[in-house]
């Protein structure tokens, strides 16, 4: 099992900027870390799993206006009912697409987007038609029965079968419907292994994720523009395996926003910036201020944008639109950047969080008062890895708060008026 250790001379910090800069190393060179475009999707606090022409056509025409670069179709799009235990075949479904995928497909092209596809490629229910029709050696195997979780078995990607299964299905996903964007999804817990041509349980799961690996590797070299998002229920099988291969990592499901900025800023540890994927997702029976939270949560990494954009009012949507043009300004720097935490890395019981990305020439730092009684708070300054000599608000425009930056530059105050607001700023060594 290698593994890799980060020695400083200095701080928690540095050792994390040697970490972020050893994952890109050993990362599989692609576009998608370079360019990290905007992405859409309907799933978190929107459609939540049940995506239909009707419902889409107006998400993805918001989601263009306000600047989203891909769209995905999340969960839901291959079955009209209850699909969780029945899922393996990946053919659309007819009810929710009466005139077929390729239409809701074609208007996010129309509309200058790439189009993508939410998976669960390696999971079969156990109600799926294909479930009965295969042998148990294409399954994960203990004490002689299949494996069960939640109502799927565990395919094992050691069997032709399966291997030709998965083929087949992403030939249809990029050579049919010209999907461009995978989010590939992991919701169970397939236990110990397999006992199939193994040792152990242990030998059988390890024979299995090497097997999966050298798969989405020859996936790789085959759809070399693919995106394939690596996500288990949200933010699990973080490691470093996956990380290597897919370009874009799920931080997590997390559908609180404020319990959200903890997750974002602490990811940053463990994921490069230009990785790690986080929603914003404004709420219908939002404000200005939730708007503008969802947005700095996202605007350190890379942008899940999601939320019922078509229904937001003209002055939340300009901020969600403000956002994404104010990332578009500095993304080319996320694939060098490292992050810094002035407060140290956050928790969930923090009522302020702080995390900054140091950027070459200059610093971003975003400010959350999450459920604090002080509306002010003094940032030390000390773990930026730049002398800072300047600050300025840099997200939103349009909604100023004070801040004062001491003389020396070693102090930035904050002053957010009320609880639950968040922003972000620019710190330059410029005089």
């Amino acid at each position: 099992m290698p593994v890799s250790v980060a020695c400083v001379n200095g701080s928690f910090d540095e050792a994390v900027a040697a970490l972020t800069d050893y994952r890109r190393r050993t990362r599989r060179p692609n576009a998608d870390n370079v360019a990290c475009p905007v992405i859409f999707n309907d799933f978190m606090n929107c459609l939540s799993g049940n995506p239909a022409t009707k419902t889409l056509m107006p998400l993805i025409d918001a989601a263009a206006e306000a600047g989203c670069e891909y769209f995905v179709i999340d969960a839901g799009w291959y079955d009209d009912g209850w699909w969780w235990d029945t899922v393996g075949e990946w053919l659309p479904a007819k009810t929710r697409f009466p005139n077929g995928i390729t239409e809701p497909l074609d208007r996010i092209r129309q509309r200058g987007m790439v189009p993508g596809l939410w998976l669960e490629l390696e999971v079969m229910g156990v109600k799926c038609p294909l479930a009965a029709q295969w042998p148990d050696e294409c399954f994960f195997m203990r004490h002689g029965k299949r494996v069960i979780d939640n109502g799927r078995y565990q395919l094992d990607f050691r069997h032709p079968r399966v291997l030709q299964h998965a083929d087949e299905v992403l030939a249809r996903l990029v050579e049919e419907y010209g999907v461009g964007y995978v989010k590939m999804d992991y919701n169970i817990n397939a236990g110990p292994g397999t006992e199939v041509a193994a040792d152990s349980f242990g030998d059988g799961l390890l024979q299995h994720n090497r097997a999966y690996l050298a798969w989405l590797d020859r996936i790789f070299a085959r759809y070399p523009d693919l995106i394939i998002e690596n996500c288990g229920s949200g933010g699990l099988r973080m490691n470093h395996a996956l990380l290597s291969r897919c370009s874009i990592q799920s931080s997590s499901d997390q559908g609180d926003r404020r319990k959200y900025a903890s997750i974002a800023a602490g990811c940053l540890a463990a994921v490069t910036p230009e990785q790690c994927a986080v929603w914003s997702y404004p709420q219908r029976d939002g404000d200005e201020e939730e708007t503008i939270f969802n947005m700095v949560n996202s605007l350190l990494m890379r942008i899940h944008q999601s939320g019922h954009l078509a229904e937001l009012s003209p002055e939340r949507l300009a901020l969600v639109r403000e956002g994404i043009a104010c990332y578009k300004t500095y993304r080319e720097k996320l694939p060098h950047a490292h992050p810094f935490w002035p407060l140290g890395l956050p928790s969930l019981r923090d009522g302020w969080v702080t995390c900054g990305l140091e950027l070459g020439d200059e610093a971003l730092l975003a400010v959350w008062r999450i459920h604090d009684a002080a509306d002010t708070l003094e940032i030390p300054l000390a773990r930026c890895p730049l002398p800072v000599r300047q600050a300025e608000l840099l997200y939103p425009k349009q909604y100023p708060v004070d801040f004062t930056l001491a003389p020396d530059g070693r102090t930035l105050a904050v002053q957010l008026p009320q609880q639950c607001t968040a922003r972000l700023f620019r710190l330059t060594a410029k005089t």
